[in-house]
């Protein structure tokens, strides 16, 4: 299995051309589920577990990887199925999202596919909100087709982890108070959760914030508010763009962005769970301003107070 991810950190080339690879794998049954390959560490045989007494009924317990203790989580039961028995089959695909490494005990994982991103569609909104999809795709499989459920990470882990919102003393600078309330910032994310918590984080400040689930839908929206004869930069501080998304990424939409003369000087702040240093070079590659990590709600206020601060030369 550990050939399987050998390559991973050369994959990065597959960023900025609006494409992903995705880990596909079972939760015991013939469904495929799958993640984001540059989310992912590594990919094990389920070694022994040691129980933690207190801990949250989804963690089955903690795994020692390579001199680490790594919490695992029983993916099937986070979301909402019965919880997964342990049998030969099961495997433990190790993650790091929003700066912390965790466990997933998944069934058998098949392979990597490689795809472009226009190839995901994001759930059906028949489906509610209640859902732990980030998005679905359809694969090839022989001679017939199967629906592939990519699962929303960061809503699994919100509801383990309790992310807290709140802003630290010191960190709002009493000096922009007013100017804040009625600030507008354009906000891309496929994650319900993560546009949850960044709404929650700036509201608190008077902010405004324009949610969208895509780049698509980011660039449709600038684009219409240009054909309106308005400036980008009147409309809105700031754009805060996820990296992966359906249909079209964070960099796709950062590098579309910068090459129309009429939104080109748009601040972009880079906002995401994928760890590495791939990320930072990226974000130069397609002219991010700014890479801020999930998910902290003290940097994010700093980083629009800063461009406030530079737009009202304070």
């Amino acid at each position: 299995m550990a050939n399987l991810l050998d390559t991973v950190d050369q994959r990065t080339n597959l960023v900025g051309q609006n494409r992903l690879e995705l880990l596909l794998f079972h939760l015991q049954g013939r469904q495929l589920f799958a993640i984001n390959v540059f989310k992912v560490k590594e990919v094990v045989k389920l070694p022994p577990l040691n129980k933690l007494p207190n801990s949250h009924p989804k963690i089955s317990g903690v795994a020692a990887i390579r001199g680490q203790s790594i919490p695992v989580i029983n993916l099937r039961e986070a979301i909402g199925f019965r919880a997964m028995e342990v049998d030969d089959e099961c495997n433990l695909i190790i993650t790091e999202y929003n700066r912390t490494v965790q466990g997933f005990l998944v069934g058998k994982v098949e392979h990597i596919v490689n795809m472009t991103w226009s190839e995901i569609m994001h759930p059906p909104s028949t489906v509610g909100r209640n859902h732990y999809l980030t998005a679905l795709t359809k694969l090839q499989q022989g001679d017939k087709e199967e629906l592939v459920e990519i699962i929303d990470v960061e809503k699994v882990l919100a509801e383990i982890i309790e992310y807290d919102v709140s802003i630290s003393e010191g960190v709002l600078d009493k000096d922009l108070v007013d100017d804040l309330i009625g600030v507008k910032i354009l906000h891309v994310d496929d994650s319900s959760t993560a546009r949850n918590q960044v709404k929650a984080t700036l509201s608190q400040l008077g902010i405004e914030i324009i949610a969208v689930a895509d780049g698509q839908q980011a660039l449709d929206l600038l684009k219409s508010w240009i054909a309106q004869g308005k400036r980008v930069e009147d409309e809105i501080l700031m754009l805060i763009t996820d990296a992966e998304m359906p249909v079209m990424d964070g960099y796709k939409l950062t590098s579309e962005i910068r090459n129309n003369p009429d939104m080109s000087d748009l601040h972009i702040v880079l906002n995401t769970s994928l760890s590495g240093s791939f990320n930072q070079a990226m974000v130069e590659k397609v002219g991010c301003n700014a890479l801020l990590s999930k998910f902290q709600p003290d940097g994010l206020v700093e980083m629009v107070q800063k461009k406030l601060k530079e737009k009202l030369n304070k």
